[in-house]
């Protein structure tokens, strides 16, 4: 059963399109980009016997409060990471197990630095602080290739969204999911979805890994197009009091194609 949050929540709650279930030490999960909260449904529901679950859509996304949208408040990843702050405020959350996938989970970091007396700890699966490869740093993507990247979604988004999915998710043997995924970019307004890419594979935020106080599980697939495992070992590597695991599956969401191995490397973590 979804639990009603009190009045004065309202706001945050009906923005951000917050729901929750259970009781117990507070677990928050977070989407990537052209998602929603609805791609955590395999994973989530095995935390609800012991955890109180908490789910969200990213202003722009989902069931979010659309009228919210405000690029100049979206430029950057801070301002995703400030609602999150919000919210944990307003449902006065503490401790809080802190689980986001890709962009979802640079924004959550964000938001630990923030405010660190939310959060007990992170869990981040398939992070990227950074797209762009240089002289001494792999993200994966050339210049060139983010900027065709970006120009084929201004040119084209909905087909771009169909070229991309089955890349991002990697899993051939199971089309279906690269099928939601479509579904779910399309579902996304485009021009916010246009400003929202830009914003995510253009922004560069690995100084703020060092920062981070809380104890983090970083989550990657041993074969990730968008976030390679080389990105993996670089956020492991300079967030203190870190940890790895590569999970022995293809693709970028894993939470989806491979929930089991997602869901027995939050529970090691945070048991």
């Amino acid at each position: 059963m979804v639990v009603n949050a009190p009045s004065s929540t309202f706001d945050v709650v009906e923005r951000n399109n917050v729901t929750m279930q259970g009781e117990g030490r507070p677990i928050v999960f977070a989407h990537g980009f052209g998602c929603s909260q609805d791609m955590w449904r395999l994973v989530a529901p095995h935390f609800v016997d012991d955890h109180r679950v908490v789910l969200f859509d990213h202003v722009g996304a989902g069931a979010s409060d659309l009228s919210a949208y405000r690029p100049g408040k979206y430029d950057s990843l801070e301002g995703y990471a400030g609602d999150l702050v919000e919210i944990l405020e307003q449902l006065d959350l503490r401790d809080v197990v802190f689980v986001g996938h890709s962009v979802g989970a640079i924004i959550g970091l964000l938001a630990a630095n923030r405010d660190p007396s939310r959060f007990g700890s992170l869990v981040l699966v398939g992070p990227s602080p950074r797209y762009v490869n240089t002289d001494d740093y792999t993200g994966g993507f050339s210049q060139a290739d983010i900027h065709s990247l970006l120009d084929g979604l201004d040119a084209n988004y909905f087909g771009w969204s169909e070229t991309i999915a089955p890349v991002i998710m990697g899993a051939p043997d199971q089309p279906e999911l690269a099928e939601e995924l479509n579904d779910s970019f399309c579902r996304t307004d485009p021009s916010i979805a246009r400003h929202f890419a830009r914003v995510t594979f253009l922004s560069d935020n690995r100084r703020d890994l060092a920062e981070v106080t809380v104890p983090t599980l970083v989550v990657q697939s041993r074969d990730d197009v968008i976030a390679p495992v080389t990105v993996g070992r670089f956020v492991a590597a300079q967030i203190p009091d870190s940890e790895l695991v590569i999970l022995p599956v293809t693709g970028h969401c894993a939470h989806l194609s491979a929930p089991d191995h997602v869901v027995d490397a939050i529970r090691t973590f945070i048991s």
